[in-house]
């Protein structure tokens, strides 16, 4: 009995390391494409001030946007709790103000989720004519976001932000995709 425990304790830690090294490693190699637009995945606010990590993100959009590497915005995000407007609103209003012209933001304030988040971007983009996009959000979730946009059959290549002054955050984030994209994979993944 205890060599069946600890074959599966070594079998966990083992899959668990793989799968790590996966999230991290395609986290920290994505590397975008010039694209029609930039999605930029929805986070907390904190009334209408996005959080660090939504600024991190609406950051990298905006580095990726005055390099050239894409001509539009689509920005995606609901209205959480505690939250005074749709986080969509809050990345349209800090990247106007950041110098973006209002029609170059499109929003979808409709997402929860993930999935959400980029099928609703999608659907935003087809009726903007946008047919490829670059998705960005924290390092650690850019492999799950791939899994669903992939399956979405959205084109979309991935840039990341590491927020290195909330690393307390950015562990609990890592540490939770590791139950997330498998169950993304299991259950996502093959529903229709």
């Amino acid at each position: 009995m205890t060599m069946v425990i600890a074959l599966v304790v070594t079998g966990t830690v083992i899959a668990l390391t793989i799968l790590g090294v996966w999230i991290a490693g395609f986290g920290f190699a994505a590397r975008p494409a010039d694209s029609d637009c930039i999605i930029v995945l929805g986070c907390r606010l904190y009334g209408t001030v996005p959080s660090p990590f939504l600024a991190a993100r609406l950051d990298e959009g905006l580095r990726l946007y005055n390099q050239g590497f894409a001509g539009y915005f689509v920005v995606s995000g609901g209205q959480g709790p505690g939250e005074d407007i749709s986080e969509a609103e809050a990345m349209k209003r800090y990247l106007v103000r950041s110098g973006v012209p209002e029609d170059r933001v499109i929003l979808e304030d409709r997402s929860t989720s993930t999935e959400e988040n980029l099928r609703f971007s999608m659907e935003r983009m087809g009726e903007q004519g946008l047919k490829s996009a670059i998705v960005v959000s924290n390092s650690y979730h850019l492999l799950r976001a791939s899994i669903m946009a992939k399956r979405l059959g959205l084109d979309a290549t991935y840039s990341g932000v590491f927020v290195s002054q909330h690393l307390r955050s950015e562990l609990t984030g890592f540490v939770r995709e590791l139950a997330a994209v498998p169950y993304t994979l299991l259950f996502v993944w093959g529903k229709r």
